[in-house]
C-alpha cells in the first residue's frame, strides 16, 4: 500500500473546479475553460506523499519552471499563460500559481538521460541496456553515457512507479511520427538545458518532461527541469562509481530507509514524519538549486 498519508482537502474557491490533487499539484478548471496549476509544499519520496511539507517548494518549482519555459521557447512552446492569482483564491496562492492553456495530454514521461543513475543503473547491471537500449561494458553508477538517451515511461497514479517501456512501445501506443516527434523534442531540451547548467556548475543527470497537443502542436506542459523532475548534481564533486551529492530529495529518500526512520519501506505502513532537520535541509537544498541556476537568491 502506498499514496498519501493523509490526502489534503482540496481549496474551494468561486468560480474554480477542482479536477485533480497530485503528489505536488492541486488542478482546477476556471470558468474560462483554461486550467489552475497550483503547486504545494507537499514532498513524496518511496511512491508515498509524505506527512511533512517542505515550505517554500512549491514556489521554488513555480519560479524555476518559469525560468526554463523561457530558455526553452524556441525549441517547444509551453502551456502557461498567466501567473495571476484567481479572484477569492487564498493569499499563499500567489507564486505558485499557473493559469493554463488545456492540452490533450500525451500519455507518456518523457525522460532523457545523460548519466547512470537510479532505475537505469539497476536495469543496465542486470544486463547492460537501459529501457532496452544496448549501452558499452564498464560504466558504473553515475557514469556520463557515451551520448544521451530517450527513455519513456508509462504515468502512474499517485502511489505506482512510473513504468519504462521501449521506445516502440509508445510509437505503439501514440503513433510513429509523435513518438518521434516526442523523443527528438525532449533530447533537444535536455541539451539545452544540460549545457546551461553546466556553465553554473550544474550537472543534469536525467529530467523528464510532459507533452500534450493543442490545436495539433507539440507543446510541454506541468513542470520542466526542477529538483522534483531532474537529477541535478554539483559539478566539481561528482565521481562515477557512487553516488553523488544532489539538489533534491535524496536525503529525504536516505532518511526514510536508514535506522533512524524506523520505517519498512515494504511494510504497508505509511512513513514517519520527517525530522525538522531534515526538512530545512532539504528546502535549502532546493533553494540553493534555484540560486545557482537563475543566479537569483531564493527569498
Amino acid at each position: 500500500m502506498s499514496g498519501f498519508v493523509t490526502k489534503p482537502e482540496p481549496v474551494q474557491v468561486p468560480g474554480l473546479v477542482h479536477l485533480h490533487t497530485g503528489k505536488v499539484r492541486d488542478l482546477y478548471r476556471a470558468e474560462s475553460g483554461d486550467l489552475v496549476m497550483v503547486a504545494s509544499d507537499r514532498m513524496s519520496a518511496h511512491d508515498w506523499v509524505l506527512p511533512n511539507e517542505i515550505p517554500d517548494k512549491g514556489r521554488i518549482l513555480t519560479q524555476l519552471s518559469l525560468w526554463w519555459f523561457e530558455r526553452i521557447a524556441d525549441i517547444v512552446p509551453n502551456h502557461v499563460i498567466s501567473t495571476e492569482v484567481p479572484a477569492g483564491a487564498p493569499a499563499d496562492w500567489k507564486g505558485r500559481t499557473l493559469v493554463c492553456r488545456s492540452l490533450e495530454m500525451i500519455p507518456v514521461e518523457c525522460v532523457a538521460r545523460g548519466y547512470l543513475a537510479g532505475s537505469g543503473l539497476t536495469e543496465y547491471n542486470a544486463d547492460r541496456t537501459v529501457c532496452g537500449i544496448a549501452l558499452p561494458e564498464g560504466l558504473e553508477n553515475s557514469s556520463e553515457l557515451p551520448a544521451p538517451i530517450y527513455t519513456p515511461a508509462l504515468k502512474a497514479e499517485v502511489g505506482e512507479h512510473d513504468e519504462n517501456v521501449s521506445y516502440e512501445e509508445t510509437a505503439r501506443r501514440v503513433g510513429a511520427e509523435l513518438a518521434n516527434q516526442l523523443r527528438r523534442t525532449t533530447l533537444d531540451v535536455y541539451a539545452r538545458a544540460r549545457d546551461i547548467a553546466r556553465e553554473r556548475g550544474i550537472i543534469l543527470a536525467d529530467t523528464k518532461f510532459e507533452f500534450g497537443l493543442l490545436d495539433g502542436e507539440l507543446v510541454i506542459g506541468d513542470e520542466v527541469l526542477t529538483p522534483d523532475s531532474s537529477r541535478f548534481w554539483p559539478a566539481d564533486q561528482w565521481q562515477p562509481g557512487r553516488s553523488q551529492p544532489s539538489f533534491d530529495k535524496q536525503l529525504i529518500r536516505d532518511w526514510l530507509v536508514s535506522p533512524a526512520s524506523g520505517w519498512d519501506r515494504h511494510s504497508e505502513l505509511p512513513p514517519p514524519e520527517l525530522p525538522a532537520e531534515v526538512v530545512e535541509q532539504t528546502r535549502a537544498k532546493y533553494a540553493e538549486v534555484y540560486q545557482l541556476l537563475t543566479g537569483t537568491p531564493w527569498v
